[in-house]
């Protein structure tokens, strides 16, 4: 038994040893895939806490007041990256109009994603600040495809580079402030459009950047992107909004500019109409009594659109009325209105009008044209519908020495029975579907074809045969027409 004993003692031995090593061994590999188990378990713990934060900060922004800053919502969303990554630095680039990538947040110290050699404007690159630097970052844009920043938002894809010192695509500064020794660029993408990327350098703790760190930050940028999109949509819809009341605003103006109700004028039948256009065009058509024998007749347009046409039209209307009660020549009032709006009136804009003055003991119309389109005529014994032109320039287009010995008045002996056609160039300038214009041969045709109707019944006439024409394609600027008949 003895000599048995001793000859499996050896095997005995070394089974248990080999027992004891697997136990050990399994014991290692449980313990490791606990820790695995537990690390993964707190990343995803960590990324929810970050996504959670994330959202209940903008949640929080978002209620804060009724509109929306977009840049104060990507400042929130790169302190959020910043802290997620533990990096030292970061930016976010979006593509504005100009199909390029601007800095819309900048934090911490982040280096510029480009050479310096262009960009220093005689600085010292070895004595930068951080504030230098940043500002820099902001007023330099970047080309999609330009660069990893560039290129990141041309594939949409992340670009992450753990050890940048070795990669020749980061730029590389002698200061150690621009240092960077680690790099992770995540795109900013809403409906498969990517918006932008999210730029970290530079972990604080000294270690490369990850992998983890990127599905961190791409999972904080999806959830940014939508919050950006909804932002840029809430501005995007409040400046639509202010735009809607500047244009009703100026709409009420230009409409207060309009007589109600045009006055009676001894010999003449007058009528006219306004259609606004969708934006304000600065239509306007006035009636002015001078005395007993004359009478003013105006018809304008104002280059600008909105509140500051028709404030611009108001002012013209002032100073036309201030003048026409002292001045029977058209002519000449047209001259004192250039030299009083000539000093006030902006670069872009200018004033065409026709303005004339009846003379009802005469049935004389005398008319100056400064720059607006001609008055149509149409005598009763006529066939042919006179196209009346006369030299002059727009008022507050130039100076008024030039200004002066351009207009001119000219007149005509009006025949009882004469109908007689104002009108603004939204009238001809009518566009349909085709592009065209309806132009002014159908006006005079119009004026001819009805001849023996009633001013008011020309309105309607003219009304609908322009209206008809343009069909369902939408005018971009007010349609004004005024017509008078010299009664027996």
């Amino acid at each position: 038994m003895i000599p048995l004993l001793g000859f499996w003692a050896p095997l005995l031995t070394g089974l248990l040893l080999f027992v004891l090593a697997l136990s050990a061994l399994g014991a290692y590999l449980s313990v490791k895939v606990l820790r695995r188990t537990r690390l993964e378990r707190d990343t995803l713990v960590n990324e929810k806490e970050v996504i959670f934060n994330y959202v209940q900060t903008i949640a929080d922004t978002f209620t804060e007041s009724e509109t929306l800053d977009p840049d104060r919502i990507l400042d929130r969303v790169l302190y959020h990256a910043l802290r997620t990554t533990r990096t030292g630095g970061g930016a976010i680039y979006l593509i504005d109009d100009d199909n390029m990538l601007h800095a819309h947040a900048v934090s911490g110290v982040f280096p510029p994603m480009y050479s310096l050699k262009n960009n220093l404007g005689g600085l010292d690159p070895s004595v930068l600040k951080n504030e230098q630097v940043e500002q820099m970052t902001r007023s330099t844009p970047i080309a999609v495809g330009e660069g990893l920043v560039g290129q990141a938002a041309d594939f949409g894809t992340p670009m992450l580079v753990s050890h940048a010192e070795l990669d020749p695509r980061v730029p590389h500064f002698d200061s150690s402030l621009l240092n960077v020794r680690s790099l992770l660029i995540v795109p900013m993408r809403f409906r498969h459009e990517v918006m932008g990327v999210i730029c970290v350098v530079n972990r604080v703790d000294g270690v490369p950047l990850t992998e983890r760190d990127q599905s961190l930050l791409q999972a904080l940028a999806d959830q940014a992107s939508l919050s950006i999109y909804y932002a840029r949509f809430r501005a995007a819809l409040d400046e639509k909004q202010r735009m809607d009341q500047d244009l009703n605003l100026a709409h009420r103006i230009q409409q207060r500019l309009l007589p109600e109700e045009l006055p009676d004028v001894k010999g003449l039948t007058i009528d006219a109409f306004n259609l606004a256009a969708q934006e304000v065009g600065g239509d306007y058509y006035d009636v002015i009594p001078i005395d007993e024998r004359y009478t003013g007749i105006a018809v304008a347009d104002v280059s600008g659109k909105g509140v500051g046409g028709a404030l611009m039209m108001s002012i013209c209307r002032s100073v036309l009325r201030a003048h026409a009660g002292r001045n029977p020549d058209p002519a000449s009032v047209l001259r004192e209105v250039n030299r009083t709006m000539i000093a006030d009136i902006s670069e872009d804009m200018f004033v065409t009008m026709m303005y004339m003055v009846y003379d009802s003991q005469t049935r004389e119309l005398a008319m100056a044209r400064a720059g607006h389109d001609p008055t149509l005529i149409l005598q009763p014994k006529e066939e042919e519908v006179i196209r009346r032109e006369s030299d002059g320039m727009a008022i507050g287009l130039v100076e008024s020495d030039i200004f002066d010995d351009a207009i001119e008045t000219t007149r005509i002996i009006l025949e009882p029975g004469a109908l007689v056609l104002c009108y603004t160039d939204g009238i001809t300038e009518a566009m349909n579907e085709r592009q065209e214009e309806w132009g002014v041969g159908p006006l005079a045709r119009i004026l001819v074809a009805n001849r023996t109707l009633s001013p008011h019944q020309v309105l309607l006439n003219v009304r609908e045969r322009v209206l008809r024409f343009v069909g369902g394609m939408p005018q971009y600027d007010d349609m004004t027409l005024m017509v008078f008949r010299v009664e027996a």
